[in-house]
């Protein structure tokens, strides 16, 4: 026999302040699991297991839950509609109710199912070793008492290593780390100029005779570059050993960056070390100059230590469809734009033709230039047929490149808001921690 109030035909849910009555006949074969359950209770013990409280007076069952979502779901297990996200609710927050109620995601509708997976793709949860109870765990576990202590001390240094407003300490390491890369930047641009250039030549020539007189770490830029790349060798290696996950520190994208930012230079040292810098090997010339031309990477290990890098990656990462949606646009204009641009200046007539839209690869560039309304001046029509074709493909491109931009730039604001919300929250740990 279920538990409650004898003679009563009916039951009363109340969610959130919402009452629902339903009848016994229909508790037992409900939907929804939780529900359900209800009728199988005996006793208070077994109804205080499914819901939050009891009023068995009035029959009546209360749980603690979100009212609107409850509505959603009650709508949609009587067959009255399709499951869809309730309005202003975060996805993950209404994915949470309907597990508690006893549905899945495959109950949603797909449009939601899409946004559902790509919330929970965004989310990342950090745990942290200094939370409540996390060290009670360690202590629970054989060993654990032991082991706490260097589990909190690795913890602490990969959050140093990872995440800059963690603590005192990550922050003057990510200065420290932003330093390196400025001075890299700056040596990597002054190398590039011809007083500085002909300066290298002329120390070489004074050590013409030594067989690594081309060697990288000879000339004060060299030296630079070896501390700096040191410091970065050391901190990528610091971080693959204390990371959690060592495969998973791999895939992640900038630490790649990290690799490829590296890399190139012991593969230059080599190299030179090797074949040197003559005139006969200037294949293995053209590969070195290559190889160090790619410490520009190495600006794009800012992204670790600013929030406006990682939310224009974050940005890209969310909207890579908006994005292949933009480049579709792009080809296809320009794939009729060049066309037609070719016919109109060269193809039609031949005596007066214009020599810059020979071919419809040449069209293209002026096709691209116009509709991004760079105009560069170096090629334009001259046939009036051709003028007004430009002055079509201006404004359609000025259309539509705006139209994905628009989803593009709500999805950059709302990247920044959370970025910017896990940074305050660090930050306050931060605060906490210089006042102890």
């Amino acid at each position: 026999m279920t538990f409650g109030r004898s003679g009563a035909a009916s039951v009363v849910l109340n969610v959130g302040g919402a009452r629902y009555s339903l009848s016994r006949e229909l508790l037992k074969d409900f939907p929804l699991r939780r529900v359900s359950r209800l009728h199988g209770c005996r006793s208070e013990r077994d109804v205080l297991e499914v819901c939050d409280d009891y009023d068995r007076e009035r029959n009546e069952y209360f749980f603690d839950r979100h009212s609107e979502a409850f509505g959603f779901i009650l709508l949609y297990v009587r067959g009255h509609g399709k499951l869809r996200f309730a309005p202003r609710m975060c996805e993950l927050s209404f994915y949470n109710e309907m597990i508690y109620w006893g549905l899945e995601g495959a109950h949603l509708e797909y449009c939601c199912q899409r946004r559902l997976d790509d919330r929970m793709s965004d989310t990342y949860t950090f745990y942290s070793a200094d939370e409540p109870g996390a060290l009670g765990r360690d202590d629970a576990r054989p060993g654990g008492a032991e082991a706490a202590p260097s589990r909190r001390w690795l913890e602490r240094m990969r959050r140093t290593f990872e995440e800059p407003t963690s603590s005192l300490a990550a922050q003057i390491l990510a200065s420290v780390s932003v330093v390196f890369v400025i001075v890299s930047m700056v040596v990597l641009c002054a190398s590039t100029l011809p007083d500085w250039r002909a300066a290298a030549a002329d120390n070489r020539s004074l050590d013409d005779r030594s067989r690594y007189s081309a060697g990288p770490g000879r000339e004060p830029s060299g030296i630079i570059e070896a501390i700096c790349i040191g410091w970065f060798t050391a901190e990528c290696i610091v971080r693959f050993i204390v990371s959690k996950n060592k495969c998973e520190f791999v895939k992640r994208p900038l630490n790649i960056i990290d690799l490829l930012a590296i890399t190139p230079y012991y593969i230059s040292v080599l190299m030179t070390v090797f074949t040197g810098e003559n005139s006969q090997l200037q294949r293995a010339g053209v590969t070195l100059r290559v190889l160090r031309m790619m410490r520009i990477f190495w600006v794009i290990k800012l992204a670790r230590h600013f929030i406006g890098l990682q939310t224009l990656g974050l940005t890209l990462k969310r909207c890579y469809r908006e994005m292949v949606m933009l480049l579709v646009f792009i080809c296809v204009a320009m794939a009729i734009f060049s066309a037609l641009s070719q016919l109109l200046e060269h193809g039609l007539d031949l005596e007066t033709s214009n020599k810059d839209f020979a071919s419809i690869p040449a069209a293209c560039w002026w096709v691209i230039i116009s509709m991004t309304t760079v105009g560069y001046g170096d090629m334009y029509p001259i046939t009036v047929p051709g003028r007004i074709l430009g002055g079509v493909c201006v404004v359609s491109g000025i259309v539509l490149l705006a139209l994905p931009i628009t989803f593009i730039y709500h999805s950059f604001v709302q990247c920044y808001h959370e970025l910017k919300f896990r940074s305050a929250r660090y930050s306050r740990s931060l605060s906490a921690e210089f006042l102890n």
